[in-house]
């Protein structure tokens, strides 16, 4: 990666334009590396970061400039800034791997679910009632569903590439219903069970619990103690409550590690392995009285 270099003939000519300080030159330089996009942007940090003073003045100049971003600093800025919202942070951990990923496009996408449910909510309905809207909405007229076939792909877990493919696995399945209930001001919480992800409700008498990996298929209490009873970890009566957004952040990256390794990609385990101890490290430090 550290030879990538935007097309501009031969490294050399790039190189020797690099410092011409003629306006013209430098608007096509200019130009020529906004083209690029993230190839531009490796070549010319490979510059700044090199043993050549000149070439490295120049080429942070560029990058400051053209206001080239670093998506994995970004989402590790993300996770020490403590200030964790659902849609920001499943959009910038998708970034680390598709840095150029059109975010308004997912908000579309999310914007137009939720005003189809609004074309079928009629007040007063209870918060089942909507959940049951959602459901025809996300499940039936659009198709989402779990990814039975390919399970530990780890395109199920990116939130854009979810929305496009409508599949993915029950976190993100489960991100999905969220925000699509939060723009429409239904207050539904995530639940990180062991093994498994749902959507719980805890407005009514008792607890909803929502699971999209099933159709949005709705379930009591005792029904999700049952479900996860039956698995290889005891469960405990704090598995039925609401996870924090840093907790869901954290687990879909733990999800992209082990879905990566299985995918033979060492490298992507890494990176995401670091966010899992990113994530643990600076909850452990703000934790201390």
């Amino acid at each position: 990666m550290e030879n990538a270099q935007p097309s501009l003939g031969s490294r050399e000519a790039v190189l020797a334009l690099l410092d011409d300080p003629s306006p013209t030159v430098r608007k096509a330089l200019l130009a020529h590396f906004s083209a690029q996009g993230e190839p531009a942007r490796i070549f010319l940090e490979s510059l700044a970061n090199g043993g050549s003073r000149l070439l490295s003045t120049h080429a942070r100049g560029y990058l400051e400039e053209l206001k080239f971003t670093d998506p994995v600093s970004e989402f590790r800025d993300f996770i020490r800034s403590l200030n964790y919202e659902l849609e920001t942070g499943a959009l910038l951990l998708t970034r680390t791997v598709f840095p150029n990923l059109d975010v308004g496009l997912s908000c579309q996408r999310l914007d137009d679910l939720a005003a189809r449910c609004r074309e079928l909510i009629a007040e007063p309905l209870s918060v089942r009632e909507k959940c049951r809207i959602i459901n025809r909405v996300l499940f039936h007229e659009n198709g989402f569903r779990g990814n039975l076939e390919h399970y530990t792909d780890p395109l199920n877990s990116f939130l854009p590439i979810v929305l496009e493919r409508r599949k993915g696995i029950p976190l993100s399945l489960s991100i999905v219903y969220l925000l699509v209930a939060q723009r429409l001001g239904i207050d539904l919480e995530p639940v990180a069970l062991p093994g498994h992800f749902m959507v719980g409700c805890y407005l009514e008498d008792a607890p909803l619990f929502i699971d999209p990996f099933e159709q949005g298929a709705f379930r009591s209490p005792e029904e999700v103690f049952a479900f996860v009873k039956a698995g290889p970890i005891a469960p405990k009566i704090s598995d039925l409550a609401p996870a924090t957004v840093r907790e869901v952040l954290c687990r879909s990256c733990r999800n992209l590690v082990h879905h990566y390794t299985a995918a033979g990609d060492a490298d992507h385990a890494r990176l995401f392995t670091s966010f899992v101890e990113e994530f643990e490290s600076t909850h452990e430090r703000h934790a201390q009285p």
